[in-house]
């Protein structure tokens, strides 16, 4: 059995420099205002990127797995390079599911409440989540994005999207006993080079404007299917910890 692979990428050691497009094309600017640009640090004082995204004006979601030290977060940026237009907001409170499994990624799925809310406009806005009945089924196509790694090694300075399609969840079972299809999504066809990269990880998986899943992790040696969070499948815990983080 193949245990899931974290899929994260520290963003100091690596070049930023162009590239050939691992796994997508360049999202036209400021058409994902929902996105947000993650940096922390972990034990250890290295610097490491995420995706997620905003929620309420106050809270960003993103993956579990994602989680270290001096949280910041940047919406409304295309080139993650150029500060024009953004926001930048320290982080005060990361709530991680308090039964996330490194292991096997399982309970893939963190809340970041903001130091102050974002200001909502033509670049930053909120990206609404599922009910409970509406459930991503096998052979829907949808996109997720990030400023992860190209094809050269490197990381995207501009955000890079691609689509993905939604696999039975036989294909990833096959792979890992340990996939659950209530709380996880299968996402990528086999037969497709298209995936998500290190860097990706946290953001959301997007059907019909509606956040259906965060990207958590990949199997060894295999580029697809992929395993994201599936968001819901966290409805109660979402709606009682954002409560909990409701500004006074």
């Amino acid at each position: 059995m193949f245990l899931l692979l974290f899929l994260l990428v520290a963003v100091l050691p690596v070049s930023n420099e162009g590239g050939k497009i691992l796994w997508g094309t360049e999202t036209k600017p400021h058409s994902r205002p929902y996105m947000a640009f993650i940096n922390f640090y972990d034990s250890k004082s290295h610097l490491w990127q995420c995706g997620g995204f905003l929620v309420r004006e106050d809270i960003v979601m993103t993956a579990a797995h994602c989680n270290g030290r001096n949280i910041t977060v940047t919406l409304g940026a295309h080139d993650i390079k150029k500060q024009k237009n953004t926001q930048h907001i320290s982080v005060v409170n990361s709530v991680p599911h308090k039964d996330f499994n490194h292991t096997i990624l399982a309970n893939d799925i963190m809340l970041l409440k903001l130091k102050h809310k974002a200001r909502l406009n033509n670049d930053v806005q909120k990206i609404d989540l599922p009910t409970s009945q509406d459930w991503v089924k096998p052979g829907q196509v949808c996109t997720v994005a990030g400023w992860g790694k190209l094809a050269n090694g490197s990381l995207s300075n501009t955000l890079q999207e691609v689509k993905l399609e939604v696999q039975k969840s036989q294909t990833c079972q096959k792979i890992s006993e340990s996939y659950k299809d209530s709380i996880q999504l299968c996402v990528g066809n086999p037969k497709e080079k298209k995936a998500t990269a290190g860097g990706d990880s946290g953001g959301p998986f997007v059907c019909h404007n509606v956040a259906q899943g965060i990207v958590s992790g990949g199997f060894k040696n295999v580029r697809s299917p992929e395993v994201f969070t599936r968001i819901s499948g966290f409805l109660p815990w979402i709606q009682e910890k954002m409560k909990l983080l409701q500004q006074p």
